[in-house]
């Protein structure tokens, strides 16, 4: 059984603003993790990084991201706008002690430059296994479910399903039903994500690991 300090996890979501920054943030929390975002595109006055800066602990370590990009659209095409080239062959994993959060940037099937590189081909590339993170809207079951086909179709683990919000058997039922994972976690919707909510769910999600090892 791997042990709790030799986590390396991917956190996907079904699409773009899903949670994927919170949940990596509960991770790493729970883990004691680095935490990266290889590539941030907009938003750098409040970056993903500086949200998990802001809800973790000084036990998590954000590391710099490799391309910071100005305008908050798909990574190709605000890359082609700052005039940057994504180079597939520039994302070698960081060499850290203990364990190793990666956010990745909207959905799988994100674009990272002009060649038709994919967040997934990178993800094959690290061969780490990967979170995803859904959550209960209309078009959810059918976002949710590709996500996966496409993650098995790639050859890559799916460690963990985390479901955002108030749990939803209708919609829930469908996909652990076509795709069991071994873990299942919800995380509730909340008004305002702060340090006390990150570490609450951390808990929760350490306790998960634990009776791993």
């Amino acid at each position: 059984m791997e042990k709790a300090d030799k986590h390396s996890l991917v956190i996907a979501g079904i699409g773009t603003d899903i949670g994927k920054t919170v949940v990596s943030a509960i991770f790493a929390e729970a883990l004691k993790a680095h935490y990266w975002k290889p590539v941030q595109a907009g938003d750098l006055s409040f970056s993903d990084s500086m949200k998990v800066r802001a809800y973790c602990s000084d036990e998590v370590h954000v590391l710099p991201e490799r391309y910071l990009l100005n305008t908050a659209v798909s990574p190709h095409l605000s890359a082609r706008l700052d005039g940057v080239v994504i180079d597939e062959h520039d994302f070698e994993l960081p060499e850290v002690e203990g364990n190793l959060i990666i956010e990745g940037a909207g959905g799988l099937m994100v674009p990272l430059n002009d060649t038709g590189f994919l967040y997934i081909d990178l993800i094959k590339h690290w061969k780490l296994p990967v979170v995803l993170v859904s959550r209960h809207y209309l078009g959810s079951i059918n976002h949710t479910l590709l996500s996966l086909e496409i993650l098995k179709q790639s050859g890559i683990a799916v460690h963990t399903i985390v479901f955002i919000g108030a749990p939803n058997e209708a919609s829930e039922s469908v996909v652990l039903k076509r795709f069991p994972p071994e873990r299942v976690i919800h995380i509730p919707l909340v008004d305002e994500v702060n340090a006390a909510f990150v570490r609450e769910q951390a808990e929760k999600v350490a306790s998960m690991f634990s009776r791993e090892d």
